[in-house]
């Protein structure tokens, strides 16, 4: 095994591994494990996996589940299709920065992603270290934010376009949950910045503390909210993978945030992903 760093920010590339193997090799795969823990987010080249061996791998992390508006493979229930092709409608939510499914109550440890197919150019996607961004917050920012709480949304991102009727009914099944604005990860103890895409608003903002009159509610904690959200689009704290078939990226969802860019011609960008069960954000 060779490990090679990508960033200074994050990411790692591990070389001579095969992912057929770790998916039967529990010693292997706790390696790879710890590696996770250190780089956050992990690229191995050409593998060659079945779905049933992407399931396990992945499940040396935790159980797996399902998305609500993802296809699940045929033969493993566990892997979910995004599938991107010509004829998918414009509403594709790739482009913007987040951590899955945030709008769970309790939100993914992570995923092993596998590329399928991809376009012949563009199609990247990027990762951003959460943790390195709260960490270089100015100290006024790291204080305002203590404590805070913010809601977060499935509502307000991929039912947006749905029929109100489809929209009320799956807003019943997932209520907007209320996540801390720094999260605690709870192996290593890190703090990271926990608002996204999927966030609306603080919860407990309004506050004598932080509001004179009612009219400095709505711009403050606005402007904080993006502010926050933002610190994901800093390159410094960045890396960008380019795919090839058969690569698979792992990464930990409490600490990191990522975006599939959305600048290749219409064609086929075919991923599977395992996602495995999570904790709740303290």
């Amino acid at each position: 095994m060779k490990v090679v760093p990508l960033t200074c920010a994050l990411g790692a590339e591990i070389q001579g591994v095969s992912l057929a193997e770790a998916s039967r090799n529990p010693a292997l795969g706790a390696v790879i494990k710890a590696l996770l823990l250190e780089h956050k987010v992990l690229f191995l080249r050409n593998q060659q996996i079945t779905d049933a061996e992407h399931a396990a791998f992945a499940r040396h992390f935790g159980e797996l589940e399902a998305h609500p508006l993802a296809q699940s493979a045929d033969t493993e229930p566990g892997i979910i299709h995004i599938w991107k092709t010509p004829d998918n409608p414009p509403e594709r939510y790739e482009n913007s920065w987040h951590n899955d499914a945030t709008w769970r109550e309790i939100p993914p440890m992570g995923a092993v992603l596998r590329c399928v197919e991809c376009p012949p150019v563009g199609g990247d996607t990027m990762w951003a270290n959460m943790e390195l961004a709260y960490e270089r917050l100015p100290r006024h920012i790291k204080e305002a934010i203590d404590g805070l709480r913010a809601r977060h949304s499935m509502e307000a991102s991929f039912m947006a376009a749905k029929p109100i009727e489809d929209r009320l009914a799956m807003k019943a099944r997932y209520p907007d949950p209320e996540h801390p604005v720094v999260r605690t990860h709870p192996v290593t103890g890190k703090k990271s910045l926990f608002v996204n895409a999927f966030t609306t608003h603080f919860t407990n903002f309004h506050t004598a503390k932080n509001v004179r009159y009612g009219q400095d509610f709505q711009p403050g904690a606005s402007q904080l909210l993006q502010y926050l959200i933002s610190q994901a689009f800093i390159p410094e704290y960045q890396l960008r993978w380019r795919w090839n078939a058969n690569d698979v990226a792992i990464w930990d969802n409490r600490c990191t945030q990522h975006y599939a860019v959305m600048d290749y011609p219409p064609c086929h960008r075919k991923m599977n992903r395992a996602t495995i069960v999570g904790d709740r954000a303290v």
